[in-house]
């Protein structure tokens, strides 16, 4: 196989190529083909491709010995060659994690992407304070109410009613019942310029610079599960040795609230807790406990907050720290459903 690299012909071992077509109108297309090769441990990457004219031109992508910088500026060129029309004829390989933006996933990274280039900054921060709001009011981490990506869509695009908002991906039909008018209540206080269905955004977005964000969120999420690992294991070891509620805090940073949902979600997957979750119910009343216990024995475990309505009147419940009685509501939880846990299992015995 033999290269011409504008600097002569190269002598190389054919690694990979493929074949991309381009409609130019009906029935006529024009081709082009994208390889790659190696010799003596340099690795090279080209295009050619047939103009309108017949006449075949190459172009060099790439001549070098990093194969990390070569997958890069491949990427890139291929992005920037689809945006101009070609598609290729075999996906695979290199062209496999190019993925058409006709997917839904796709589709859906590419609406996050330009929100966050074109969101209302003084709408999204109206709407985070009150999603705080309502999830001190709900007993949930905020997250459970909207993520950060769906207040950014909303933002962005500034939907005005039902059908408009259930286009947002993120946004099902329970949320957009339980949230939806809420929603429209902020955005209709501002001015739209686009519109909807939101068929347009894919023209107004560099697809090298999405690429380029795509890599970055990838990264980001890699980062944040390996920080999520590395935080999990400093609660357990916190917890078997017996660390003070305080000292947790301390060693984890995380805010007491947060602190309670970890240690819910530790729970589910079968860790020991005793120790944390005494902790936690010592410093209760005695008689809250008791009536706690039969609120969740009467309304069930699954919500909270019929729970905080049968221990506290709303008047009580201005005077008292929410967060905090959630706090040791959802431990005990933990305690509630242990214990109902054991009495199915002894049943079915």
């Amino acid at each position: 196989m033999r290269l011409n690299m504008n600097k002569g012909v190269v002598h190389m071992k054919l690694l990979f190529l493929n074949s991309m077509e381009k409609q130019v109108g009906e029935g006529r297309a024009r081709n082009a083909q994208v390889s790659v090769g190696e010799s003596k441990g340099r690795w090279f990457a080209g295009w050619q491709e047939t103009k309108e004219d017949g006449k075949l031109v190459q172009e060099t992508w790439y001549e070098g010995t990093s194969w990390d910088e070569l997958q890069s500026l491949i990427r890139k060129q291929l992005i920037m060659k689809q945006q101009d029309g070609f598609r290729p004829m075999l996906s695979s390989g290199l062209f496999a994690e190019v993925v058409p933006l006709s997917s839904k996933s796709e589709y859906a990274h590419l609406l996050h992407y330009y929100s966050e280039e074109h969101s209302n900054e003084k709408l999204y921060e109206e709407l985070r304070q009150w999603r705080l709001k309502q999830a001190s009011k709900e007993g949930k981490s905020p997250f459970l109410i909207a993520t950060n990506r769906l207040l950014r869509m909303i933002c962005a695009y500034l939907p005005q009613t039902p059908e408009e908002l259930i286009q947002l991906p993120g946004l099902g039909p329970n949320k957009a019942a339980l949230y939806g008018s809420e929603f429209i209540q902020f955005t209709q206080n501002y001015t739209r310029t686009t519109s909807f269905p939101l068929d347009w955004v894919e023209a107004q977005v560099n697809l090298v610079e999405f690429d380029e964000w795509k890599q970055r969120e990838k990264e980001r999420r890699n980062q944040a599960e390996q920080n999520k690992r590395e935080l999990k294991q400093k609660l357990l070891e916190a917890i078997s040795r017996g660390d003070s509620l305080e000292t947790i805090q301390d060693e984890t940073k995380l805010q007491r609230r947060d602190l309670a949902i970890w240690i819910e979600e530790l729970e589910r997957e079968g860790y020991d807790l005793d120790s944390y979750i005494e902790a936690v119910l010592q410093g209760v009343p005695e008689e809250e406990l008791h009536l706690a216990w039969d609120a969740f024995e009467l309304h069930g475990d699954r919500y909270l907050k019929p729970v905080l309505q049968t221990l506290y009147k709303q008047d009580e419940l201005d005077s008292k720290q929410i967060d905090t009685i959630y706090e040791w509501l959802r431990v005990l939880r933990i305690k509630f459903r242990r214990i109902q846990n054991g009495k199915t299992a002894a049943a079915a015995v």
